[in-house]
């Protein structure tokens, strides 16, 4: 049985080579200039997980990374001259999926609108690279490395919904457990909480926790997406057991909807989320 892996948008539009070179070129001159990866991002408005995937050509490098790299890391103009090549590189990018994932992928690529509930595990547009690593290094049956690093780059690829233009209306309701568990111990989980904690800073985002506490709760059922796709009505996903399945029934998706939104008026606030969250970091 063939391997049900969604490409990477840069294979899928043949701008691969493009993005490796680049990045490796990023590297060289960051590490020239003396800077971690961590020191970098924070200088352009990313995250040390998001730095190495450009570094690795997993995740494309924007025209405005480039010229921020420019003037940092003293590229002699070289940034500056690709651009227009990379330009035109993101008007071509289209992500394209096997059969199985291709119509939630396309949906959400272009979603106006995006919500998640998770009921067992960080959502994995929230997820950093090494939790991403853990998540499918310990699943069964085993995958061997190469599949790992394979699936790892399509989740991180597809955490570029953050850096769209317009920017797309995202919540997130997660139950407390998914902030409890420690996946990958110490270091990986307080990294992962950190990146809620940024995640949720952003201006389109609003995540919410559900405390474990609650008596009562509208949703005994599995975690869904819902998203309203650029011109069209609200669908709802669901995926379990590596089974998807999109539902686009008006009556079947506005129950769904019904009872996000009565999870969200149950959950914690945004801001009491960020407190919750704090807490959870002070005390590992």
């Amino acid at each position: 049985m063939s391997e049900r892996r969604p490409e990477t948008p840069s294979e899928a539009d043949g701008t691969t080579g493009l993005f490796v070179a680049l990045g490796k070129m990023l590297k060289f001159l960051r590490e020239r200039k003396g800077l971690t990866q961590t020191e970098f991002g924070e200088l352009v408005g990313y995250g040390p997980d998001a730095i190495s995937a450009m570094e690795r050509g997993v995740r494309r490098l924007r025209p405005e990374v480039l010229l921020k790299a420019e003037e940092l890391l003293d590229a002699g103009g070289l940034f500056k001259e690709v651009i227009p090549e990379v330009e035109e590189a993101l008007t071509k990018a289209r992500t394209r999926h096997p059969e199985w994932y291709r119509s939630y992928a396309g949906l959400e690529a272009e979603a106006v609108e995006l919500h998640f509930y998770a009921n067992n595990g960080v959502p994995g547009l929230l997820q950093t690279e090494d939790h991403a690593h853990v998540v499918f290094a310990k699943r069964r049956p085993f995958l061997d490395e190469v599949t790992i690093e394979r699936r790892v780059a399509d989740r991180l690829s597809r955490q570029q919904v953050f850096e769209r233009r317009p920017a797309p209306i995202v919540s997130y309701v997660l139950e407390e457990v998914v902030l409890d568990r420690p996946t990958g111990g110490r270091r990986v989980h307080t990294d992962q909480l950190r990146r809620l904690l940024d995640v949720g800073h952003l201006q389109n985002v609003e995540i919410q926790v559900m405390p474990t506490e609650v008596e009562e709760h509208p949703n005994p059922g599995s975690a869904f997406n819902l998203l309203v796709p650029k011109g069209h009505g609200q669908v709802a996903y669901t995926e379990a057991q590596g089974y998807p399945r999109l539902i686009t029934d008006p009556e079947e998706v506005r129950k769904i909807a019904d009872r996000y939104g009565i999870m969200r008026a149950m959950a914690l606030s945004p801001s009491e989320t960020r407190k919750l969250i704090e807490q959870k970091l002070e005390e590992l």
